[in-house]
């Protein structure tokens, strides 16, 4: 199967920029870093209002079939709460769709990349191109969505009055999602108030104590941003799914995976790194706003809180000898135990985000809709 150029381009660039970063040699080790409240992050209104709009706007995927919003549901916590994915027309996603609330906090002095195998730098504006080009993700070519774009009226009024009367670019557009994605930040969150119920006071110390939980989740977006194989079981459904498998065979080739064929399995970070000691590693997911984006882990195979709990509390799951992190080991926490650790999971959760996407009107220009035509 042959990809398109753009397809393969885009990947092999987002590997080496992703296998520079963390192929560098590591800091020396002084203990995990401590987890605190988030700093304040100030953003342009008018950039993030225009951002709002492209967010929720199909015209900006090839075949207008879907949008940011499609994946990334602002009533569903900015993902979707399914273990897995949609992806552009003719093929299924392989992974569950991270939260984009306090995405704005990651990149830059932070250090902390994208996606689950770590395959994107830090960047928000290459992560905002990469999603809108990749060929299963929105399949644009932007210079047709610049022209789009144009066509609307009320874009070319918006981005008038964002950018200082000028007309819409694509680079705008890469910087206007961005500015629109710093307003997702939690609010009124327990924890960084300081207002700890007793059980989660006690699941905090839990956290950083017995647990060890702090190791790998920690700073304040609780992760080191960096990939880990806990022996999350295998979603079966990648590869009982035509499309879903498809994907990821293609996706495997596109990064230069050898044996692409022959797995049965998604093998996370070793798709950078091209080193079987990485198989099955995913970057440490960030804790905050865990109320609104169940089902958790890379493909969605754990349910519930509780779920996540005694996974770890068991030592997480199984692997080839070797490939497991180190650190994960059977925790002994009691049932209060466990009980007071959720409650101090939940309490990195604050006001739910929630809104209804606005629906742009698509007759500038007239795009017939996919999912709609099909249905």
């Amino acid at each position: 199967m042959e990809l398109p150029v753009k397809l393969r381009l885009s990947c092999v660039l987002a590997s080496a920029l992703a296998a520079a970063s963390f192929m560098a040699a590591p800091p020396s080790w002084a203990g995990p870093p401590d987890i605190g409240p988030l700093p304040e992050i100030k953003y342009d209104e008018k950039k993030a209002a225009l951002g709002k709009r492209l967010f929720s706007d199909p015209r900006l995927s090839g075949d207008a079939a879907i949008s940011c919003a499609s994946c990334h549901d602002p009533k569903e916590g900015f993902t979707k709460r399914a273990p897995l994915h949609i992806a552009y027309p003719g093929s299924d996603h392989f992974r569950n769709a991270p939260t984009l609330i306090n995405t704005a906090h990651k990149g830059g002095k932070s250090g902390i990349p994208w996606h689950w195998d770590v395959r994107i730098g830090t960047s928000l504006n290459d992560m905002t191109r990469d999603m809108l080009t990749e060929s299963y993700v929105m399949n644009m070519d932007m210079r047709i969505m610049q022209e789009r774009l144009k066509q609307d009226p009320v874009y070319v009024q918006m981005f008038k009055d964002a950018w200082d009367g000028k007309e819409p670019a694509n680079g705008r557009v890469r910087d206007s999602i961005p500015e629109f994605l710093k307003s997702l930040v939690s609010k009124n969150v327990p924890f960084d108030q300081g207002k700890l119920s007793s059980d989660a006071k006690a699941g905090m110390e839990l956290f950083k104590g017995k647990a060890g939980c702090i190791n790998c989740h920690n700073g304040v977006l609780f992760t080191d941003g960096k990939p880990h194989n806990t022996g999350v079981p295998e979603n079966p459904e990648v590869f009982k799914n035509p499309a879903r498998h498809l994907t990821y065979i293609t996706f495997m080739f596109s990064l230069g995976v050898e044996d692409r064929f022959n797995w049965r399995r998604d093998i996370g970070y070793m798709t950078v790194s091209h080193d079987e000691k990485d198989l099955g590693k995913f970057i440490t997911p960030g804790l905050r706003e865990l109320k609104y984006t169940a089902p958790y882990m890379h493909n969605g195979m754990i349910a519930t809180l509780d779920d996540v709990v005694e996974f770890y509390n068991q030592g997480g799951g199984e692997d080839r000898p070797g490939l497991k992190d180190g650190l994960m080991k059977p925790l002994g926490l009691s049932a209060a135990e466990k009980k007071s650790l959720v409650a101090f999971l939940l309490s990195l959760s604050g006001d739910d985000l929630a809104y209804e996407p606005e629906k742009p009107n698509l007759s500038y220009p007239a795009i017939p809709n996919w999912y709609e035509a099909k249905n």
